[in-house]
């Protein structure tokens, strides 16, 4: 075995180096004999091998600094990172409107749909009040707009009258709401309240009314029983979206009251969809629920309130 089978890629020069300094040697491993006994023997052996093996090392050094290539590995400045200001500091949106009336600060959980519900409002106008490219990218601690801004002529918001002309108006609107046939969304809040609600299933009434347990009526069925709007409205919501409903559609009625429907088996509205009072838009079921049921509720600008209290007596 030579030197050159060993060492690894060197020059020119280190190899004609290493081959004269090797003729000199007398090591050879091949040719040499190790008696079991006896130090001298192989301790001149030993003193042989010292200098080739001090060469070999040498080499192998120096080859291994000059193949390395210019390329080096990449390294991650961990300490850059810290001197870019820290997202935290960072202002949330709209958080200078934090508790002003018509804006709700978002809080853990929530989601668009939940907070079109809880301020009574379609989730898709929320969404362009605000100009949110990203809907289901929201942040706890941002403030969004839950009511129309001014300049949103296709809402009506409901405000104290404080003048004479301004009721008369109101008036003229109303009378000209109820008196067009088919109309689903009243336009002045003189009339949200005369809604003319009906139940939106047969069935057993089951749970009532608890602000705390339970935001509205549960009504027991059969699996595909028909499930109909309470009321002539305009379908905000569709889908199953909201955790603990669902598949769920919400329907606004005006600018004061939505209704939900929940646990159902099967959609057969869409979103944007214009209902009447009595129309077929759900079969009763089951689902995110541990039976067969209807869950109902009225929401008064957002707030739930008591069915019984605005249902006709069966």
């Amino acid at each position: 075995m030579s030197w050159a089978d060993t060492s690894g890629p060197v020059s020119i020069r280190q190899w004609l180096k290493m081959k004269e300094s090797m003729s000199n040697s007398t090591w050879s491993y091949r040719t040499e004999s190790f008696p079991a006994s006896g130090p001298h023997k192989r301790t001149g052996w030993t003193s042989r091998l010292a200098l080739p093996c001090a060469v070999a090392a040498a080499l192998l050094l120096v080859a291994g600094c000059g193949s390395r290539t210019l390329n080096s590995a990449p390294v991650e400045d961990r300490g850059a990172g810290m001197t870019r200001p820290l997202d935290a500091a960072k202002p949330l949106p709209g958080a200078e409107n934090a508790g002003k009336p018509g804006y709700y600060m978002v809080k853990p959980g929530d989601t668009m749909i939940r907070i079109g519900l809880e301020n009574g409002q379609n989730w898709r106008d929320i969404a362009r009040w605000n100009s949110l490219e990203n809907p289901n990218l929201i942040e706890v601690g941002q403030v969004l707009r839950v009511v129309p801004p001014a300049s949103d002529s296709t809402q009506v918001v409901t405000r104290p009258v404080t003048s004479g002309a301004m009721a008369a108006a109101q008036a003229q609107i109303a009378n000209a709401a109820k008196s067009a046939n088919g109309s689903s969304m009243p336009a002045s809040s003189g009339s949200d309240e005369d809604v003319g609600w009906i139940w939106p299933a047969e069935g057993t009434l089951v749970a009532g009314f608890d602000e705390a347990k339970n935001k509205g009526l549960d009504i027991s069925g059969k699996s595909g029983d028909p499930v109909v709007a309470s009321a002539d409205g305009r379908v905000v919501y569709s889908g199953a979206g909201l955790r603990g409903y669902g598949n769920l559609i919400i329907l606004k009625h005006n600018n004061t009251f939505l209704t939900a429907y929940a646990h159902n088996k099967l959609l057969l509205v869409k979103e944007d969809q214009t209902v009447k009072r009595g129309q077929k838009i759900a079969e009763m079921g089951n689902s995110d629920a541990d039976k067969v049921k209807l869950h109902f509720e009225i929401r008064r600008q957002g707030k739930p309130v008591d069915p019984a209290k605005y249902l006709p007596a069966r």
